[in-house]
């Protein structure tokens, strides 16, 4: 017994459904256009923004060179907010599970091999820290069914020291200050690399108690 009458059913003894099939879409198109997913969306617009402002005018322009680290603040600044809305105001959705990643390394990405292109930085520090960020996503994708590795504080300090680092060479630095970014591209190398390793440990260790949680439960 429901305690609900049949005649406030509409004579069915169930509870009304409000909306059907189209409520749903009404509340799916609503946690789509929150405030965090529209951030990581124009952090993805910024992009091939961001990438043409560095590049503009052979890409040695001191102006359109401040222009681009605008935009790439910009785009660092919403990495941080967005993520912390969704949590906060449960704003979770699976597009932002998905794009918000991408868009994050889309715009790192862009400004690594943007400056090796323009001979700013070594090559071989781009193919450090883009291999590292692609091996991860995919030990994840590796692991996914035994369960999700956190984000560790080490990898939060990394991003940090990356986006601080290529800001700073996005900007034409000269003397103690170009020097002292130099300081800060390889604190970023070194915590790449540690914390790769350490992400790397994380996953082999899950996916050994999964594996021995399977058989134990055969």
């Amino acid at each position: 017994m429901s305690g609900i009458p049949a005649s406030a059913t509409g004579g069915t003894g169930r509870a009304p459904v409000t909306g059907g099939k189209l409520g749903a879409a009404v509340v799916s198109q609503a946690s789509l256009w929150n405030i965090a997913n529209i951030l990581t969306m124009v952090r993805l617009v910024l992009v091939p923004g961001f990438v043409l402002l560095l590049l503009a005018e052979g890409g040695h322009d001191p102006i359109w060179r401040a222009w681009a680290w605008a935009a790439f603040a910009v785009a660092m600044i919403t990495d941080v907010f967005d993520g912390h809305l969704a949590r906060t105001y449960n704003l979770v959705t699976d597009f932002g599970k998905i794009a918000d990643p991408i868009a994050d390394k889309a715009i790192m990405a862009a400004g690594l091999i943007s400056l090796s292109a323009l001979g700013d930085l070594s090559w071989w520090v781009t193919g450090v820290i883009l291999f590292r960020e692609l091996g991860i996503t995919l030990m994840r994708f590796w692991v996914i069914r035994h369960g999700v590795i956190p984000a560790s504080r080490g990898g939060k300090m990394k991003t940090l020291a990356q986006g601080t680092a290529v800001g700073m060479y996005v900007l034409m630095l000269v003397g103690p200050l170009a020097t002292f970014r130099w300081w800060v591209m390889a604190l970023a190398v070194v915590l790449t690399v540690v914390t790769g390793l350490d992400y790397v440990r994380q996953a082999i260790v899950l996916r050994r108690a999964g594996l021995a949680a399977e058989r134990a439960a055969r």
